[in-house]
Parts: structure tokens; C-alpha cells; sequence
């Protein structure tokens, strides 16, 4: 393999961890919901909050499209 085929494998494992500290971020935040609701008290997540795990961790479609083409 080439360095650009390193490069672009690199820059696919990047974003995989990207996305799997998301997926572990975006379950707590849902259990930390379900928990407050199951005590009546009010959610300690918003929308807007879990949607901000996009930008968080990078994971839109133009900053995985940059990533891919410019590198880390």
C-alpha cells in the first residue's frame, strides 16, 4: 500500500474513534436522561445538546469530507 492509502486508512480510523466517543458520550447523556425521568425531575439533556455531538466530535458532513480530503 501507498502513503496515500496509509494516509486515507488513518484518516478512517480517525473518524471511526470519532464516532464511537460520540456513540459513548450520546448513551450516557440518554441514560442521564432516562434516570431524571424516571425520578420526575426535569431532563438534564436537551435537543440541542445532543445534536451539539455533531460538531463536538467533528462528525458532520463537510468536517468528515475536509478530514478525508485534507487529512488530520
Amino acid at each position: 500500500m501507498d502513503d496515500f492509502g496509509i494516509i486515507k486508512l488513518q484518516n478512517i480510523a480517525y473518524v471511526n474513534s470519532q464516532i464511537a466517543s460520540a456513540l459513548i458520550e450520546l448513551e450516557a447523556m440518554k441514560s442521564e436522561n432516562a434516570e431524571a425521568e424516571r425520578y420526575g425531575h426535569s431532563l438534564a439533556w436537551s435537543y440541542n445538546e445532543f445534536c451539539s455531538l455533531i460538531d463536538k466530535y467533528q462528525l458532520g458532513h463537510n468536517s468528515v469530507l475536509t478530514n478525508f480530503q485534507n487529512g488530520l
